[in-house]
């Protein structure tokens, strides 16, 4: 059986006659559900001579059809690049195929993630840590239209019609609620952890008072009245959960779970987490039958897909060496990888590209400084300059400099908040500093450490600065000019880029001032027996066959972190922060370590009566990933009297669902102290 091109069918209703609303990709989900097989008859992949589509999602794809409802109905077989609608990842390299030749026909009141036209994209639920899996889907929440008139779509427990997309409701007809499945929503309940109402969101000046226009509300914990320009509306990330300094439950929750937010909280909910989450394949996964909730972001950040793709195209289409080579894949690798230079370039806010330096990461950037400026600037009897917050990257290659040249390392203390003391630091400088090398995050404590005043008073004792910006990139936005250092380094992994790629960028005339501390292919423009002459910068410092690959990748991570906006995700970080901080801190027997006023993403803290490692494990059986231990910055951990500390961190893909899912298990494992 076969539609003829010359037979259009019509909508149920439709007057006789009337032309076909549908568009191509609606009449080829029709075609599919008319081809699928009846109750009791043999399935179209089963049969004898009939091949299975090649686009149907693999079996636990979030694509997949959720185990419970409706079976998948076969998508139909495009070729790539010929998929209509459109390219679910505008930035990947090549077109994704449309989840509406993809996924599964679903009801609109079945589970989101299958069958929805791509117009539908920006309403689709993300993946829900609280249910472990894909949340139920929702038809869209949207005002009304004008005049006050409400057209409802059909709710849950309606007949389905002959095709699922006809029930799809229109921008501006608010749909109505439903009865819950069985097993849906109400599975929530039987989680070990309370699921928080989400508070709604203030009404804008001007407009009707909450509760008038009910049809409009959101009928789902999980969804927050944002309409966006095409109609639908985005899940929010969840409120505060009503934490408060008054006692509540074991979970935390008080007597306030669930009241109006705080003024300007409805300004949060433009920050759609669980789309952004979409983003990251790994957040999908599951740890011990739980759903992952990465917490160890001062370690290394996750990637989100389109530098995954970014990487995977370079292989595929430019893979070669670079600067060399007469040959078209040799112009495309280096046109990739200057590229991303000049990515990093703007990211830092640097005057000039050929400043920035590729490198392996922030240790290999400090060391390079350390052996090139250093040994050439540093002389017996000079001091160079650390703080008690640094990682042993920024400890370890200043004391091996300090020992080959009879130099002096000199330390600035920290106050009982895990706050650099600038009075203290001024007393250090001196006319034999040559060099302050500061982080400008602690990777430990968190600590925002003001180096903007550092640099200006190394400066003005006739030091350089070295700035450490490997916990600082990912959360805020950076500006080598306004801080002024002399070096400002950083690690890509870091900042939801790949591992073993980093950057270190100098000021032109100090970098020209230092020898190359390797020597090899790519950094040279003439070599003879007798002497060698370098190229200028930045090849000057990448000597031999550099990460070409991770280097595109990280100018693919930047571009994804400028399209999100460093200031929205600084500001949703710190509620997060704030949140996450208040509540560990009222959890008995939790000693936060590092309470300084200005902080960004890290929470370290111990818990009496328990090691670090018994609440590391603890938290890995729920599939929170911590990390334990000293964090490769033992001095700093020892100002504070303990050895490890549980160390959970922030990125702007958590959310607070799971920092109450942390919380929940400190709180069992301190009420089971004697």
């Amino acid at each position: 059986m076969a539609i003829s091109s010359s037979t259009t069918p019509s909508l149920p209703g439709a007057a006789d006659g009337a032309p076909s609303p549908l568009d191509v990709a609606q009449l080829a989900r029709m075609a599919n559900a008319l081809f699928g097989a009846a109750p009791g008859q043999q399935a179209l992949a089963s049969v004898p001579g009939v091949q299975a589509p090649v686009n149907v999602a693999p079996a636990g794809s979030p694509l997949a059809s959720p185990a419970g409802l409706a079976p998948g109905i076969p998508g139909t077989p495009v070729p790539l690049g010929q998929i209509p609608g459109s390219n679910l990842l505008p930035s990947s390299p090549t077109p994704l195929a449309s989840l509406a030749n993809r996924a599964p026909g679903l009801l609109p009141h079945a589970q989101a993630g299958n069958g929805i036209p791509d117009h539908a994209l920006g309403a689709l639920p993300a993946y829900e840590p609280r249910v472990g899996s894909a949340v139920t889907g929702v038809p869209p929440a949207v005002a009304p239209a004008a005049g006050g008139a409400a057209a409802v779509a059909s709710p849950a427990s309606a007949a389905p019609s002959p095709f699922y997309f006809s029930d799809l409701p229109k921008p501006g007809a608010p749909s109505a609620a439903g009865p819950r499945e069985p097993g849906g929503l109400d599975a929530l309940a039987r989680l070990p952890f309370a699921v928080p109402e989400v508070p709604r969101a203030a009404p804008a000046p001007g407009s009707a008072a909450a509760g008038a226009l009910p049809s409009a509300e959101p009928r789902f914990y999980f969804v927050d009245a944002v309409t966006l320009p095409d109609g639908y509306v985005t899940p929010p990330h969840p409120s505060r959960q009503g934490r408060g300094t008054d006692s509540g439950t074991a979970s935390g929750r008080g007597a306030d779970a669930g009241a109006a937010p705080a003024a300007g909280a409805s300004a949060r909910s433009a920050f759609d987490v669980h789309a952004l989450r979409r983003d990251f394949p790994i957040l999908a996964e599951r740890v011990n039958g739980r759903p992952l909730a990465w917490l160890d972001n001062a370690a290394t950040t996750h990637k989100p897909r389109s530098v995954i793709e970014r990487i995977s195209h370079f292989y595929e289409h430019e893979n070669s060496n670079i600067h060399r080579a007469a040959h078209e894949l040799a112009a495309r690798a280096t046109d990739a990888y200057e590229g991303a230079r000049e990515r990093v370039r703007r990211f830092l806010n640097a005057p000039d590209v050929n400043e920035v330096i590729f490198v392996r990461g922030t240790t290999e950037a400090i060391n390079l400084v350390a052996k090139s400026w250093g040994m050439q600037h540093v002389d017996e009897g000079d001091e160079i300059i650390v703080s008690h917050l640094e990682h042993h990257a920024n400890i370890v290659p200043w004391q091996q400099l300090a020992s080959a040249k009879g130099a002096k390392l000199r330390v600035i203390p920290v106050d009982d908040t895990g706050q650099v003391r600038l009075d203290e630091y001024q007393k250090l400088l001196n006319s034999r500093t040559r060099i302050v090398a500061v982080t400008q995050v602690s990777n430990a404590l968190g600590t925002v450490v003001p180096v903007k005043q550092i640099v200006e008073m190394a400066h003005r004792a006739g030091a350089r600065a070295l700035v450490d910006g490997a916990q600082s990139v990912s959360h805020m936005r950076v500006d080598v000019q306004d801080i002024g250092a002399d070096f400002f380094v950083f690690s890509g992994h870091k900042v939801f880029g790949p591992t073993g790629i980093g950057a270190l960028w100098g000021k032109r005339e100090v970098l020209e001032d230092m020898p190359p501390w390797q020597g090899g292919g790519n950094m040279i423009a003439d070599v003879t027996f007798e002497k060698t002459v370098y190229q200028p910068l930045p090849n000057t410092f990448e000597a031999g066959t550099g990460n070409i690959a991770d280097a595109v990748g990280l100018g693919a991570a930047i571009d994804y972190v400028g399209r999100v906006g460093i200031e929205a995700i600084a500001r949703y970080e710190h509620e997060l922060l704030e949140y996450g901080m208040r509540a560990l801190g009222s959890v008995r027997g939790v000693r936060l370590i590092g309470t300084a006023a200005d902080k960004a993403s890290v929470m370290s803290f111990v818990l009496a009566g328990h090691t670090t490692a018994e609440v590391g494990d603890a938290l890995n059986q729920e599939g929170i990933a911590v990390r334990t231990g000293h964090h490769c910055a033992q001095p700093i951990l020892r100002r504070f009297g303990v050895e490890a500390t549980v160390r959970p961190s922030l990125a702007f893909y958590n959310t607070f669902e799971e920092i109450d899912r942390l919380v929940a298990v400190v709180e069992r494992l301190a009420a089971r102290r004697p």
